[in-house]
């Protein structure tokens, strides 16, 4: 069974070929490998009779996941490298995504339609997602307040922020992580508009904490931006770990991602 170590502008992930031998671990299993390799996601290629794969995804603390946008770019690589070809189709929990080659180590998924119902993120009641009534500091003056909401097959809550490096992230994260108003939990962007084509963006995410780069994180926040009207509907999300190029088609109403990939190893367990 083969292991690729890769990441998605500084996203990290464990990749194991479930292909012909199926990969079943256990949670304590999927924690050590996530530690072994450094890894926020470990994920698993699986056959599937409807797409060219099945992604299988799990977050650094073993809890299986929908979605993972950095992690789908960086399987798309590997595909690619092994066919030849432009395209892959892989399918998710969340969707069928399709990958496609835009450059020397650049790949592109179209992540799909941004699903902006309070039902689909989910919340725990109906509230605008546009801003939704969670506070972080004293009720009456809280320091963060009203993260607009979208999932993008996983939940995420987006703080539009002045600027992101005045807030202890690793403190607030888990207090908006498991807020009651997400049943299911919520990764949470901080993101700082540079200008309308421009977003620094810092992104605690759901089981991992926070990471140097998250792709469904920076899909989020552009339409977070967008919809608010902030920013176009392309930008260029500045990372902590590289950049991404988020596109929300006006016409297809689907999101674009584009960025690098990098193979750092390759080992056959």
């Amino acid at each position: 069974m083969r292991l690729w170590k890769m990441n998605g502008a500084g996203n990290a992930f464990a990749i194991i070929d479930g292909r012909t031998q199926p990969f079943r671990p256990d949670a304590d299993t999927l924690r050590e490998i996530a530690t072994a390799f450094a890894a926020d996601q470990v994920m698993a290629i699986e056959p599937d009779p409807h797409a060219d794969v099945f992604l299988r995804i799990w977050n650094a603390d073993g809890s299986e996941v929908s979605a993972c946008g950095n992690g789908t770019r960086a399987v798309a690589d590997v595909l690619l490298t092994e066919s030849g070809q432009q395209k892959v189709r892989i399918r998710t929990a969340a969707d069928t995504l399709t990958g496609t080659r835009t450059g020397d180590r650049l790949v592109t998924v179209d992540m799909g339609r941004p699903r902006l119902g309070w039902q689909d993120i989910p919340l725990s009641e109906k509230m605008d997602v546009r801003g939704i009534d969670v506070r972080i500091g004293p009720l009456d003056n809280p320091y963060l307040s009203r993260p607009a909401v979208v999932s993008m097959g996983n939940p995420h809550a987006v703080f539009l922020v002045d600027d992101v490096d005045r807030y202890d992230i690793p403190a607030i994260g888990p207090l908006v992580e498991w807020h009651p108003a997400f049943p299911e939990g919520t990764n949470v962007g901080f993101a700082q508009i540079l200008d309308r084509r421009t977003i620094r963006l810092r992104v605690w995410e759901r089981g991992a904490g926070l990471t140097r780069a998250c792709g469904t994180g920076a899909c989020a926040a552009l339409v977070c931006a967008a919809r608010a009207g902030k920013t176009d509907r392309t930008a260029r999300l500045i990372l902590d770990g590289g950049e991404l190029t988020i596109h929300w088609d006006a016409e297809t109403d689907h999101v674009l991602m584009t960025g690098p990939v990098e193979l750092e190893q390759v080992v056959d367990l």
